[in-house]
């Protein structure tokens, strides 16, 4: 069976959870089937490792984001043939995978790690190309053989958004953790090369400057949280200089109402941050929209208590009161806000009851969510669009 699997983010150039789902299913599904995997990048054929990059088109190097990514997605079908299926991820990929049905007359599947209708700060990003980026994923998900849902808020969201998708091609497939990869490494060099206070307990956040991960609400909240405990804020990747601006003078504001806020305004090296994870005393997710929350999962793996926002798939990864704490967001922000500072200060206050949870997420993590089990899972969907169950 040969698969063509497209998506926006592949190493070197992760940037989120969408790009950390693709690496490791592509490395599961290797030896069960003939993969091919198209991303972005600098262009050429397809490498010895299975995997050709496909750049934007240099004429249109200035032009609307969404019509950059639509030039990749002509060079991505042009690619796939030969391939049997093909299987997208983002919007990014997947007019890709649509063009690719039509065009081949193969099955398409595509993964739905978010969904446009639902994220509509993207419009301060993309302009009127989030018209085009809604229509691309419109397009592919009410056309594709199969469509995956993340868990089982994300096919809820799928249905509602969109009514004409018939819900017997919606399948839930969680994310995966590697927990032999994301697991506790009590090594102190990371933390010490970025000057975190080794005798003080952290909050630690880490992920992209956007709307959607709500960082703007948690710079807010833990302006009063313990004096003892510092802030690490593993934040890169702003979505725009908008919120690029905000979050900074947030920052600002934040480091000087309270010492130990610690910016490291870059995406780390995986071993860093698996570092940074294992000796937070609290991990914390204010996400507003957030379809399961792979970033949990990696902070459960390395044995760290969660506080997240009740929202999306995340109560279907992080157990609350037994693996950490999840707190109701609001639309107005000030009760979340208020009860992120809460959870925070109940979690930092009892060490013990932390480490418990900690302990309980790592089990749950390894029990649950491994990527072996997901390849199998996506193999067996494959096979039966294909008709070979």
């Amino acid at each position: 069976m040969r698969v063509g699997l497209l998506t926006r983010e592949y190493p070197p150039d992760v940037y989120g959870g969408a790009g950390v789902h693709v690496e490791f299913l592509a490395r599961e599904l290797r030896p069960l089937v003939d993969l091919a995997v198209h991303c972005w990048g600098e262009g050429g054929s397809l490498d010895a490792t299975g995997v050709q990059r496909h750049r934007p088109w240099a004429a249109l190097d200035t032009a609307n984001d969404a019509l950059r990514t639509f030039s990749v997605d002509l060079a991505m079908t042009a690619a796939l043939e030969g391939s049997d299926l093909v299987h997208s991820h983002t919007w990014y990929a997947n007019l890709a995978g649509h063009l690719g049905k039509l065009l081949y007359g193969i099955p398409h599947v595509m993964t739905a790690h978010s969904l446009e209708p639902l994220r509509p700060w993207k419009a301060e990003q993309l302009g009127g190309g989030y018209a085009l980026s809604g229509w691309a994923e419109r397009t592919a998900i009410e056309s594709a053989d199969a469509v995956i849902a993340v868990s089982g808020a994300m096919r809820e969201d799928i249905l509602t958004c969109y009514p004409a998708l018939d819900p017997a091609r919606v399948h839930i497939v969680h994310n995966g953790i590697d927990t032999s990869l994301y697991r506790p490494d009590h090594g102190t060099d990371a933390l010490d090369r970025i000057g975190i206070d080794r005798s003080r307990p952290y909050v630690l956040f880490v992920g992209r400057i956007t709307r959607q991960k709500g960082v703007p609400h948690l710079l807010r909240a833990v302006r009063d949280i313990d004096p003892a405990a510092q802030v690490v804020l593993c934040a890169g990747a702003p979505d725009t200089p908008e919120i690029d601006r905000e979050f900074r003078e947030l920052y600002e504001e934040l480091s000087r109402a309270r010492d130990g806020v610690h910016w490291i305004p870059r995406m780390l090296p995986r071993p860093e941050v698996i570092q940074l994870l294992t000796h937070a005393a609290v991990f914390v997710c204010p996400s507003v929209y957030e379809p399961l929350g792979i970033v949990n999962l990696e902070a459960m793996a390395c044995g760290t208590s969660v506080v997240a926002s009740r929202v999306g798939g995340i109560p279907e990864v992080v157990e609350d009161g037994v693996t950490g704490v999840l707190v109701t967001a609001d639309e107005s922000g000030d009760a979340f806000e208020a009860g992120l500072a809460r959870a925070l200060d109940a979690v930092l206050g009892d060490p013990d009851n932390a480490r418990r949870m900690g302990e309980r997420g790592r089990e749950r993590a390894v029990e649950e969510f491994g990527w072996d089990a997901v390849a199998r899972r996506t193999v067996r969907l494959y096979r039966e669009i294909l008709g070979q169950a």
